[in-house]
């Protein structure tokens, strides 16, 4: 509420003032007001309606995109409430001289329509900007309703200055006015700031820096007044991570020299050209420092081992996923029971699919090798031992006698899931396959044979192995944390310090400029003294000096906003 009130007291008093210059301006060349109120109501009506648009769509949303909105308006926020602090600092004084050249204008042109035009475009702005503030402190606001009950009295409180600043009735000095609610609301867009990070980390945009990096909790315990107004009112969660705390110190340490530096202390032309060829060179030393020594963390991954499907998990052999030499497809390497295969994943038979909460290509392959080592020529009782026992159908001891010419082979089935260009499960099954030819047969016959019918296949070893489960439960989070270390090293050392090098160059290239324009200045000052002291020896009479004299008074309409007390009429 606290947040929420000084806001809607400095922006409303803001366009209360604008509309008190504008109005006194006009009363005093008896023109009136119509015009300027309707383009004040019309200024009004677009900004609440803005706000409530912005509310509106924002509700209809996803949660992520809801969070992601929340992160873009709390982000105008900071830059509206940012340059008006800034301006009002620079430009407080100048503030009632211009709205009065620019109604001059106005009447001169084209008469009520241009004075409603330019009311409404200057309260705009203001209401524009408060929306949008407000909007973002109600977000990260503990109590929306406490949030717009202080924005409403905020409100009410302006009108109610300005109207006695414009009938008389109330001084107030407005420079120190202006200093203390920008240097509050400095640490209240310090606090969207720190908002507006962790909502764009909720949205998924932002996830660097996302480490803990204090315990909060004892001093902003939720439900206490330190909560409410710590949290509420300067958006300092109760465990502030990394980036946050970096984009809370990076806003607030600079804005605030910015606003409180001393305007006695403030550094000359050449002095400020040094100082900011100095930040210029150091954000160049962080962002190289950055770019060349941040380390590349990479998790290590676990080996993929293989064990039988069907028996102890004892290692069989390994598997691992590599690209090809021209990078067309992966190729996996099998390594079992010491034998070594390499098996290309052609990219038409490659799937989409789930697997250990990893989104994953797949593969389901079938593969056929021929065995070596088993016996080339059967006999009929051979044939019958390796059929459990019994000829196969289609075979008979008179027409064919054996022996039989045998071929072996081995048809495997793979099922391969990878991630990231990582293997993330395998499982394969093999079945022995034996086709038999000659001794009168007229085609040759495949017959599926046990793996137990005869020592030599059983001396192959297991046939079916997979990789076990423990490594399918390790490589889900191996895999993440890898991924996120990535990012965070793409973040602080290539995002980061191009960033960091680009605020430099701009720096640098101010300073230049700024130099260059004080070096023409130079010769245009030295003639300008020249010409002024040769009129100087020109004797003038006394009605020339006393015009000169009257020339020179300040104006009597009343002091400049930022000079001290401000009171009607203005």
């Amino acid at each position: 509420m606290l947040a929420t009130l000084i806001i809607g007291l400095r922006e409303g008093l803001e366009a209360a003032l604008i509309v008190g210059i504008i109005a006194a301006f006009l009363r005093k060349n008896g023109t009136r007001l119509t015009a300027m109120w309707i383009g004040v109501a019309l200024a009004v009506a677009l900004s609440v309606a803005v706000g409530l648009g912005l509310s509106w769509i924002e509700r209809d949303l996803p949660q992520a995109q809801q969070e992601g909105m929340e992160s873009l308006i709390g982000a105008i926020a900071v830059c509206f409430v940012t340059g008006m602090i800034l301006w009002m600092n620079t430009h407080a004084r100048d503030m009632k001289r211009q709205l009065e050249t620019e109604a001059t204008a106005a009447l001169g042109a084209t008469g009520r329509y241009a004075l409603a035009g330019m009311a409404f475009l200057a309260v705009l702005k203001e209401g524009f900007e408060t929306s949008v503030f407000l909007l973002a402190t109600f977000s990260a606001a503990q109590s929306a309703a406490w949030a717009a009950a202080g924005a409403v009295l905020g409100l009410l409180l302006a009108v109610l200055i300005g109207w006695g600043i414009y009938a008389g009735g109330v001084r107030i000095n407005l420079s120190r006015f202006f200093r203390a609610t920008g240097g509050f609301l400095v640490l209240v867009a310090a606090g969207l700031v720190v908002t507006a990070l962790r909502t764009a980390h909720e949205a998924g945009w932002l996830n660097v820096g996302q480490p803990a990096l204090l315990d909060l909790s004892w001093l902003v315990a939720p439900g206490t007044l330190r909560s409410a107004l710590l949290t509420g009112v300067l958006g300092i969660p109760a465990d502030p991570r990394l980036i946050e705390v970096i984009g809370w110190l990076a806003y607030l340490i600079p804005i605030s020299l910015l606003i409180f530096w001393p305007a006695a202390r403030r550094p000359g032309p050449a002095a400020a050209l040094r100082l900011r060829l100095l930040a210029a060179a150091t954000l160049a030393v962080v962002a190289a420092l950055l770019a060349g020594f941040y380390p590349a963390a990479q998790p290590t991954l676990p080996q993929a081992t293989l064990v039988a499907a069907d028996g102890p998990a004892t290692p069989l052999g390994t598997a691992q996923l590599s690209q090809s030499a021209d990078g067309a497809a992966p190729v996996l390497t099998l390594t079992v029971n010491g034998t070594t295969t390499r098996q290309p994943l052609a990219a038409a038979a490659q799937t989409e699919a789930t697997h250990a909460g990893l989104t994953t290509h797949s593969w389901h392959l079938h593969t056929d090798e021929r065995l070596t080592g088993a016996q080339d020529v059967l006999t009929l009782d051979a044939v019958a031992a390796l059929n459990r026992g019994r000829i196969p159908i289609g075979l008979s001891p008179a027409e064919h006698p054996g022996p039989f010419h045998a071929d072996w082979r081995i048809r495997r089935t793979l099922d391969v899931h990878s991630a990231a260009d990582h293997l993330t499960a395998l499982a394969a099954h093999g079945t022995i396959l034996v086709t038999l030819s000659g001794s009168g047969l007229l085609t040759p016959r495949t017959l599926t044979v046990r793996q137990t019918a005869s020592p030599s296949l059983q001396a192959l070893g297991p046939l079916a192995w997979r990789t076990p489960q423990t490594y399918t439960e390790q490589i889900g989070p191996a895999l993440r944390r890898r991924a996120a270390a990535h990012v965070e090293w793409a973040f602080w050392a290539r995002q980061l310090p191009i960033a960091l090098l680009l605020g430099a160059l701009l720096l640098a290239g101010q300073a230049t400029r700024r130099h260059r324009r004080s070096r023409r200045r130079l010769p245009a000052q030295g003639s300008t003294a020249h010409g002024s002291a040769t009129q100087s020896d020109t004797p003038q009479d006394s009605t020339t000096q006393n015009r000169t004299t009257q020339n020179s008074r300040p104006p009597q309409d009343g002091p400049a906003l930022s000079q001290g007390t401000f009171h009607a009429p203005l």
